[in-house]
């Protein structure tokens, strides 16, 4: 366990497939939270596979309070071109509900933030849903810039299959 020193009781962990089924707990409040719940198709079997098989495609760490798991963040590695590095994409960070504003969240970022560090990562970059303003004032106190000259496109179901079928 990594110990996050500015938080009394509180550590930052590397998940292990032993953790799938809290991951996915988290993963199912962070859609909620989100309006998102119905988007939500994910099973333990799919994330033990994606991210403790082989090749692991993301990365996890939890967040524990006097050992509970309260939060969790799961990230992976893209690539810039422009900076020839490559950086991290954190997909989800998420804090239950009840152990929020005690710089959880913050400290779950910070460990991505020190993991992008130490293996020379040009960028850490996410996404945050437009209305959710108590996130976008929390990233941009912590110094985060919105990119709001970029707009993300997704292909999904039925149209990913058609582009990849040509």
């Amino acid at each position: 366990m990594t110990s996050s020193n500015r938080i009394p009781n509180f550590e930052i962990r590397a998940a292990t497939n032993a953790d799938v089924p809290v991951i996915l707990s988290f993963i199912k409040k962070l859609a909620d939270y989100e309006r998102l719940s119905h988007e939500v198709v994910a099973t333990e079997e799919f994330l033990d596979e994606t991210l403790f098989g082989s090749p692991r495609t993301a990365e996890v760490a939890i967040g524990c309070f006097e050992q509970k798991p309260v939060g969790f963040v799961l990230f992976f590695h893209n690539y810039s071109t422009f900076l020839g590095r490559s950086g991290i994409y954190i997909e989800d960070l998420f804090v239950d509900e009840d152990f929020r504003r005690r710089g959880f969240g913050d400290a779950l970022l910070r460990h991505v933030a020190t993991l992008a560090k130490a293996r020379r990562c040009g960028r850490l970059e996410w996404s945050v849903l437009d209305w959710n303003q108590p996130a976008i004032n929390f990233y941009q106190k912590l110094g985060a810039v919105p990119m709001s000259e970029w707009t993300v496109f997704r292909v999904t179901g039925e149209a990913l299959k058609r582009l990849a079928d040509g």
